[in-house]
């Protein structure tokens, strides 16, 4: 069944034609929503973010055009943006301390890493990236995603997210580099 016959079929409310979407495209959705939830979400999370897309697919059909691409293609698009709605949601529902250990470790500050105040001074400084920025170290640091991951989950290149990563851990490697007077400020 080719993508026209199956809006058709789906704008007709014909049932066979949802189920051949569904069998044409699960698998693939699954990988694009699962490449954003990845170490965030549940098995069963990422499965209803793909059911999600279909039943949007069926109530709101009228909005996919075949002139502005293949229905493949929207598919893949709404279902990246359900995962990442998902995915916000899962970030505020939650809170994940921070483990500085990892993220020293990482940045190339040394052993005096159990000090309170060189804790206190990472937070602080992680704190003060950009939103964006604490998202990447955060996917990089604390869910172990690879920075392809982490662009596909948030729109950026490979090397875009390799950037930031590395500015940010300079950032954070020169605001907590010991100094003569103790901390930098």
């Amino acid at each position: 069944m080719t993508d026209k016959q199956m809006i058709t079929g789906i704008s007709n409310h014909d049932e066979k034609a949802i189920a051949e979407a569904i069998e044409t495209y699960s698998r693939l959705l699954w990988k694009v929503v699962s490449a954003v939830l990845t170490n965030v979400a549940s098995r069963e999370d990422i499965e209803e973010c793909v059911a999600d897309t279909f039943v949007y697919l069926w109530s709101s059909h009228e909005r996919f055009s075949e002139q502005k691409g293949s229905l493949k293609s929207w598919l893949c698009l709404v279902a990246r943006s359900r995962a990442i709605d998902r995915y916000r949601s899962e970030m505020r529902r939650r809170e994940y301390p921070l483990d500085e250990n990892v993220l020293l470790k990482s940045i190339g500050i040394l052993n005096d890493t159990e000090s309170i105040v060189v804790r206190h001074e990472l937070l602080a400084s992680v704190n003060m990236l950009e939103e964006q920025d604490r998202e990447i170290l955060m996917r990089r640091y604390m869910f172990q995603q690879k920075p392809k991951g982490i662009s596909i989950a948030l729109g950026l290149s490979t090397r875009q997210v390799e950037n930031r990563l590395y500015r940010s851990k300079a950032r954070l490697r020169e605001q907590l580099t010991p100094t003569k007077g103790g901390l930098r400020q």
